[in-house]
């Protein structure tokens, strides 16, 4: 039998972003440094002294809502890379869920959400 406390891995998820500080390393509306055509629709950025599966920081999308608590999960893999990520949303929307959940839906990259009911 699998034991899953969804209640209790979203409480972590936001203790780990309330302890962590967030740097916005590309503001809504800047473009990609490697693809310039691509335009960021949210801010984007990670938490610092944090660390992922590929060695960076957690990365964060930022959504409109005032309430910046953890709405979401990006659960990706790119298959061009050969890794895969974790990306948190905050205070997004299901209009900016989609749209994130697109932008790691193209190319080599595959992605499913993760939904905090």
């Amino acid at each position: 039998m699998i034991n899953t406390n969804y209640a209790d891995f979203w409480f972590k998820l936001d203790r780990l972003v309330a302890a962590s500080n967030l740097k916005i390393e590309r503001p809504k509306g800047t473009s990609h440094p490697r693809y310039p055509s691509f335009v960021y629709q949210l801010d984007y950025g990670y938490l610092q002294d944090t660390q992922s599966g590929d060695g960076n920081n957690i990365d964060v999308w930022i959504g409109s809502l005032l309430n910046q608590t953890v709405t979401a999960v990006i659960c990706s893999i790119d298959l061009e890379k050969r890794d895969t990520e974790i990306k948190i949303l905050l205070g997004c929307t299901s209009e900016e869920r989609q749209a994130i959940l697109d932008i790691h839906n193209t190319g080599s990259q595959s992605a499913i959400l993760l939904v905090r009911k």
